[in-house]
């Protein structure tokens, strides 16, 4: 793993500074009916996929995940103002505005969605990965989902397989305490999500996740399994998520004192608090950052606005790759 620097944890608050600040601005606008339908937050996980990219090789390994990925593909590398185009289903998106909030894909930056069916997306994950195996390309797959998706039988098959094959595949649960609503304690009798993995023989532990430095040296050790050939790993990172399910969850499974609690270790601060003490940067440096992200974000709301929306005909166009498909009939 490359060495964490004073220019990685630079890079780490501004990043995930864009990625809070990002989605902010999408719950504001969606008060304001700019993005429709479900919309699910990311804020307090973000040291999750901090760590991760500095673990991941960006010009071969590849990332799956579930509805809450609006980051993950900015932080691969797509264009945000393409991916708030995106949430505002304009033509500009980066899936046309046929998408939405669930739906953020790039196959250019190795990001394979945004998957609205729970726990949809395990099997998807090894199937990337067995596709790499058999073409020899040397890439891992980073296959992301819930707490609630870890109780899908379909996660079962996957790790079946996955192991049978040595697919070169890091399963990872973000564990944030709550499926919607439901607490971790409730859904199973052991609240110690990693344990699945062990039926396995999977290597699997659990990961602070609200500790950047922390993801990165699980990842990098998983991923190096990966891709040695010695196949997968299942992390269980222990996170938590600021905001609720959606955005139209009333939160009332939980207290604002446990919130204020998981506020206490926000990745986010705990990374300022390292480049201030360690001296990286000082203060007026941090509100120049911060000045940047903000301007950023800005911008994003601005090209997303004046995108247009796609044609009524592109929904037609991408739903079958023969042109004449013989079974199609309909009138624009």
């Amino acid at each position: 793993m490359q060495k964490i620097t004073k220019e990685v944890y630079l890079d780490w608050y501004e990043n995930m500074m864009l990625w809070r600040k990002f989605e902010d601005k999408l719950a504001a606008v969606y008060i304001q009916q700019k993005v429709r339908g479900f919309l699910h937050l990311y804020n307090g996980q973000e040291a999750v996929l901090a760590g991760a990219l500095h673990a991941m090789d960006l010009s071969k390994d590849k990332m799956i995940t579930a509805y809450r990925n609006h980051v993950q593909p900015i932080g691969m590398g797509v264009d945000p103002r393409r991916v708030m185009a995106e949430l505002f289903g304009k033509a500009t998106g980066t899936s046309q505005g046929l998408g939405g909030s669930m739906h953020i894909f790039s196959k250019e930056k190795g990001f394979y969605g945004g998957h609205g069916i729970v726990g949809g997306q395990i099997p998807l994950g090894a199937g990337m990965a067995f596709g790499d195996k058999y073409n020899e390309t040397g890439a891992v797959t980073l296959c992301y989902f819930g707490d609630g998706a870890a109780r899908q039988g379909s996660l079962h098959e996957t790790f079946n397989m996955a192991m049978n094959w040595k697919l070169p595949v890091v399963f990872v649960c973000e564990n944030n305490g709550y499926a919607m609503g439901t607490s971790v304690d409730r859904t199973a009798n052991h609240s110690d999500i990693w344990k699945l993995g062990l039926g396995y023989e999977m290597p699997c532990g659990p990961v602070d996740g609200m500790n950047p430095i922390k993801v990165a040296e699980a990842f990098d050790e998983a991923i190096q399994r990966a891709r040695r050939g010695d196949g997968p790993t299942f992390l269980e990172m222990k996170t938590y998520r600021y905001r609720g399910h959606s955005m139209s969850d009333a939160q009332h499974y939980r207290t604002k004192d446990e919130v204020k609690e998981y506020k206490k270790i926000d990745p986010i601060t705990q990374v300022m608090d390292v480049i201030l003490r360690e001296e990286y940067a000082t203060e007026d440096d941090i509100k120049v950052i911060d000045k940047r992200v903000k301007d950023l974000v800005a911008e994003c709301e601005k090209f997303a606005d004046e995108s247009p929306y796609p044609e009524k005909s592109v929904m037609y166009d991408v739903v079958y790759e023969q042109e004449d498909y013989p079974f199609l009939q309909h009138k624009l």
